[in-house]
This record gives structure tokens, C-alpha cells and sequence, in this order.
């Protein structure tokens, strides 16, 4: 060992203790690592930031960006269904659960694709009288591995195959991942279904916080083609009781009927009052086809018409971002700003007191809507445009950030919050969907390099908006970008000290004692490990220069022992800060640290045992 090496392998035990004591983020630990490795002249200064464009960190930084078009349009929502059963026993249901959720990690971030879908699991959770537990953890195991069928599918996986290609040889396609990811990700989801979450610990779900308080009141306007139309209340009802959702009014020709007959027909351009949660009312206007009323109000309304949008009284707080409609309004330059929804406080004394958003003409001023009300729980019985406002009222306000803000200075109110809400827009869900589905194909069929073909779908969907080019930077997860980009050189400067090649020799002579198989096996798990306590794209960017390095001590094909990171990089289910998605469902489940393993031991060691025979079928050494 030179001091070169004897350099290299100090700072990566300094950067993987760092990375486990968990006492900065990671991006800082790897940024730290780059920064040392310069000092020590490991890394020129010339090359310190080369990660920074290489195509694997752009292709991730692109695959967030599409992942968040196809989540903000309501296409997941769509998918989600139409393929979940409505009416089926918990083992059906879970299986149709988790089975989406692992499809849809192969073509989009698995973090987004639980995200999506963690609403979902808690109503199913509900409805079969389950502990919230079981059906997210084996929701969060099954799109960590469904991530490992696709080379967009995680992170780790674009690592490889961007090792691969410094090795000399090409890149990994995008489906080159999908024979042994596939069967592991198969025989994993069909453990966790038929036995796997019966192991899952019984939590009670913690305390939900962050404003919320339970139900709101909302208008939605019944359009021309919806599927409301024709049905009677009572009909409604019926189909929305799963929904934990209810109509309590019936607007017509602009006269609200507090309590309409049950047996009434809804007609076209109707206006129902719900009462429902924020995480069920993307699904309720997606299901029947419904539209928000202050969505699709016309710009040119008279003043109080247009101030007093449609929208909704509350009896809590909402989490809505902006709905798809008004961001379609791009004519005015006003409108071309990122539109929000914040939550006000109205203070004591507060100019707006006494005074409805008509009489303040909040639209025609201000460009903002009133969505919602909340006044300790009581329930409105007027129309927002004439609701007079009072001290302590919580408003819920759509609009440009600046506008909001000019407004609570002006009116005497106090920011509390942003809310995220995903309004379904069927048009821009086609788009993201067509978008996405163009870009793989681009990748998969060596048309573009991946790294062009999805920065190709990122200026298409700021083009047509299914991403608003102002969100673009908000959707990409900075401190996942510069880790990647920093580990890259430090990566590289274990290569060129031959760092990596004296660890191989090791493993090989003292361990596997030049066993090929034993040490391929030995990468797999060592890989698992190490993505169980830190990132698994820094696992990833830790092991690819061992692995080979190993392999060109063996004289076999690298190949193998690569694929090998790749699945153990994707196989974080002993910990809950192994992977985002276990971090995810920690409260919700209302998980304890040592929760996990119950499942994700038996899980990992299934992992083991069918992909390690499948590498070397089909990545023989």
C-alpha cells in the first residue's frame, strides 16, 4: 500500500462513518470527501467538479423533473384507479397495491411513485381495519423494488451503468437491468403480499400534524361529460362513502338548496358542495370527472363573481397546490407566475375584518382567489363571495406568491403555510404520460443517450407546462445531485490510486480465497449492508470501482459483479433511513427504529438467494 491508497481508503472510512453517525447530510459528507481528496492532490482542482455534468447526474436530475409532470397532471392518479380493486379482501388490495407501486417505480422515482400512492394505503389500511403499517411498509418495499427492473428506475442503477461505460465498455440499456430486476422484484412482491406484511409490527399511527384538522367544504362544478351527470344524490353518496366524502349542498342557477332531497338529479353545470379530506379530493374530482368551480370561473366575470370563485368553506385546513385550470391562464403576464396556495391568518384588528373577498375585490386587485375558510370548525351557509371575514378566520389563498404576500401585508393577515393538492387536468396527464413514455423509448432503443433523450422530455414539459418551468429546480433533489457528482472523482481517485484493485485482491486472497462466485456473492451482500445505514447512490458510487476491480483481479466479466451493486444498492429494508420511502412511512406507520428487519430480513435474504443464481445465468462470469 502507497500513501496515495493509504490516503484514499482514510478518507472513505472518514466519508462512510460520516455517512452512518448521520450528523451532517449526505451531500455535505461527499462534498467534504471531493474537497479532502483535492487537498491531498488525489483530484486535480481541474477535474474536482466534473460530476457535476456527467450523464448519469443529469439523467436523474431529468427523471425527478418528468416524475413530478406525471405526479402534479394526476396521471398516476388515473392509473391508480383503474387499476386498484374497489371492492376486494386485503390480500387482493394489497397485492393490486403494491404491484402498481413497483410498476410505476420502474419508469419514474420511487420516492414520487410512494408519495403517490401513501394516501391510497392509508385509506385501504381503513377500510379493511388494518394497522396503517401494514399496508405501507410493504407498499414502500414493494417500489424500492420495483426500482431495480429499469435503468431510470433508481439512482444506483444509472451509477453502474455510468461505471460501466468509464470501464470501456457501453453503457447499460435501459431495459438491461430487467431480467434479473425483474425476478427479484416478482418473488419479492409476492412475499410481501401473501406472507410478508402479516410480519409487519402493529403500530398505531402517530399523531398527524401540520395543520391538519379534518375536513373541508368544497365547490366542484358539474361539467359537460361528467360522470355525476344523471345520477341522483343519493346515487352520488353511495360511491362517495368510500371516498370519505359527502354532498351537503346542491348549487343551481346560483341559489345554494342547504339540504336538496336525496333523490334529486344532478344536471349539468351543477354545483356540489363536498365535505371531504385533502388527501381524497384529487381522486373525487378525477373519479367523476368534476372541476374545481373557482377553476374554471371566466377571467371577464363581474367583480364579485370572479372575486368569490367557487371554492370552499373549511372546517380544517387544505393541502392543494394550484389547480391544473388556472395555470392553464397563461395570456396575462400575471398569470405567468408560479401560482400557490398559502394559508393567512386573519389578525385582531386586521383591515379585512367585517369584509368579504367581493368587497375587497381580491380577484380584480389582486389576481387571487378565496378557497376555503376556516372558523373553529363552523360550517359556512353563504357563498364565499359573500362570507364576511373575521379575526382568527384562516383563509386559503390561490394565487402568485407576490400577490399573496402584497395582500397579508395590506389587509392585515400572517402567512402560516403552502399547501400541496394535485388538481387532476386530464390534457396535461396525457402529455406527461406521452412525454415520459417517449423519452425511455429514446433510451431504450439507443435512439438518443439517455442523458439527451430526458433532457429532451424536461424542455418539452416546460414547453407545454405539464411542469411549470418555475417548479423545475424545486422537483430536482439537490442534495442527491451533489452527492452523485461529487463521489464521482472520488470514485475515479480510488481507480487511478489502484485503490480499488488492492481491496479486490483482498477480498479475493483473504476471504473468498479467489472463489469467484464467493465473492460475487460477497459483493451482493456487502453492497445490501451498506445501503441499510447509508444512500444508497453513495453505496452505489462506493462499491462499482471494487466491484471492478475485483472482477479484472478474477479475470471474468465485470458485468456480473456490477449488476450485483446494482441489486444490493436497491435493497435497503433493514433500517428506515436506508431508503427515503422507509423514512416516508416511519410516523405514518408509527414505526420504531428496529421495526423493519421483521420483514426486510427475510426479504434481503430472499433478494440473495434468487438473484445471485440469476447473475450467473445471465451475466455469466
Amino acid at each position: 500500500m502507497n500513501v496515495d491508497q493509504g490516503l484514499i481508503i482514510l478518507i472513505l472510512l472518514a466519508a462512510v462513518g460520516m455517512f452512518l453517525w448521520g450528523r451532517w447530510r449526505h451531500d455535505m459528507v461527499a462534498l467534504g470527501a471531493l474537497l479532502a481528496c483535492v487537498l491531498a492532490g488525489l483530484v486535480t482542482p481541474e477535474a474536482a467538479f466534473n460530476g457535476f455534468g456527467h450523464p448519469a447526474v443529469i439523467t436523474v436530475a431529468c427523471v425527478l423533473v418528468l416524475s413530478r409532470g406525471l405526479q402534479a397532471s394526476g396521471a398516476v392518479d388515473v392509473l391508480a384507479r383503474r387499476a386498484l380493486p374497489a371492492n376486494a379482501g386485503p390480500t387482493v388490495s394489497l397485492a393490486a397495491l403494491v404491484g402498481l407501486g413497483a410498476l410505476l417505480s420502474g419508469f419514474m422515482n420511487n420516492v414520487g411513485a410512494m408519495a403517490l400512492l401513501m394516501p391510497v394505503a392509508l385509506q385501504m389500511a381503513r377500510r379493511h381495519n388494518l394497522p396503517p403499517g401494514r399496508t405501507l411498509m410493504p407498499l414502500a418495499f414493494g417500489t424500492i423494488l420495483g426500482g431495480m427492473t429499469t435503468m431510470i428506475g433508481t439512482p444506483p442503477n444509472l451509477i453502474v451503468s455510468g461505471f460501466r461505460a468509464e470501464a470501456g465498455g457501453a453503457a447499460f440499456g435501459m431495459f438491461d437491468f430487467t431480467p434479473v430486476g425483474l425476478a427479484v422484484a416478482l418473488c419479492g412482491v409476492a412475499f410481501v403480499v401473501l406472507l410478508g406484511w402479516r410480519l409487519v409490527p402493529a403500530r398505531k399511527q402517530e399523531a398527524a400534524g401540520d395543520f391538519d384538522t379534518g375536513a373541508y367544504l368544497t365547490e366542484a362544478r358539474v361539467p359537460e361529460g361528467s360522470k355525476a351527470i344523471g345520477m341522483s344524490l343519493r346515487q352520488l353518496e353511495t360511491e362517495l362513502d368510500d371516498e370519505g366524502t359527502q354532498v351537503v349542498g346542491l348549487v343551481r342557477n346560483e341559489v345554494r338548496l342547504r339540504t336538496p332531497h336525496s333523490g334529486r338529479q344532478i344536471l349539468t353545470e351543477d354545483i356540489l358542495v363536498l365535505e371531504t379530506h385533502a388527501d381524497t379530493l384529487s381522486e373525487v374530482l378525477s373519479r367523476f370527472g368534476l372541476k374545481l368551480e373557482e377553476a374554471i370561473r371566466p377571467e371577464a366575470a363581474e367583480p364579485e363573481a370572479a372575486e368569490a370563485t367557487g371554492a370552499a368553506t373549511s372546517s380544517g385546513h387544505v393541502q392543494a397546490p394550484t389547480p391544473e385550470e388556472a395555470q392553464e391562464a397563461d395570456e396575462q403576464p400575471s398569470q405567468r407566475e408560479e401560482v400557490v396556495l398559502t394559508e393567512l391568518a386573519v389578525l385582531p384588528g386586521a383591515s379585512v375584518a367585517g369584509r368579504s373577498a367581493s368587497d375587497i375585490q381580491l380577484r380584480t386587485r389582486y389576481g387571487l382567489n378565496l378557497l376555503a375558510v376556516s372558523r373553529e370548525g363552523h360550517r359556512s351557509r353563504s357563498r364565499l363571495r359573500a362570507l364576511t371575514l373575521c379575526a382568527g378566520d384562516l383563509l386559503l389563498i390561490q394565487g402568485p406568491a407576490n400577490a399573496t404576500q402584497e395582500f397579508a401585508s395590506d389587509f392585515g393577515c400572517v402567512p402560516l403555510a403552502q399547501r400541496d393538492l394535485r388538481i387532476p387536468s386530464p390534457r396535461k396527464a396525457i402529455m406527461a404520460a406521452v412525454i415520459m413514455t417517449l423519452a425511455v423509448g429514446g433510451a431504450a432503443f439507443g435512439l438518443l443517450p439517455a442523458a439527451i433523450s430526458f433532457a429532451f422530455g424536461v424542455l418539452a414539459s416546460m414547453a407545454l407546462r405539464t411542469v411549470p418551468p418555475r417548479s423545475v429546480y424545486s422537483a430536482i433533489d439537490w442534495p442527491v445531485i451533489v452527492l452523485l457528482a461529487a463521489l464521482m472523482p472520488v470514485a475515479g481517485a480510488m481507480a487511478d490510486t489502484g485503490t480499488a484493485d488492492l481491496i479486490a485482491r483482498f477480498l479475493l486472497t483473504s476471504v473468498a480465497r479467489g472463489n469467484a462466485v464467493v465473492v460475487l456473492g460477497l459483493i451482493l451482500v456487502t453492497t445490501m449492508f451498506l445501503s441499510d445505514l447509508m444512500n444508497n447512490a453513495a453505496t452505489a458510487a462506493v462499491m462499482c470501482p471494487i466491484a471492478l476491480g475485483t472482477a479484472a483481479a478474477l479475470g471474468v466479466n465485470p458485468d456480473s459483479f456490477l449488476m450485483a451493486v446494482a441489486i444490493g444498492a436497491s435493497c435497503a429494508f433493514l433500517t428506515p433511513i436506508g431508503h427515503q420511502n422507509n423514512t416516508l412511512i416511519l410516523g405514518p406507520g408509527g414505526f420504531h427504529f428496529g421495526d423493519y428487519w421483521r420483514l426486510g430480513l427475510p426479504l434481503e435474504a430472499l433478494v440473495v438467494a434468487v438473484s445471485l443464481p440469476l447473475l450467473l445465468v445471465i451475466w455469466p462470469l
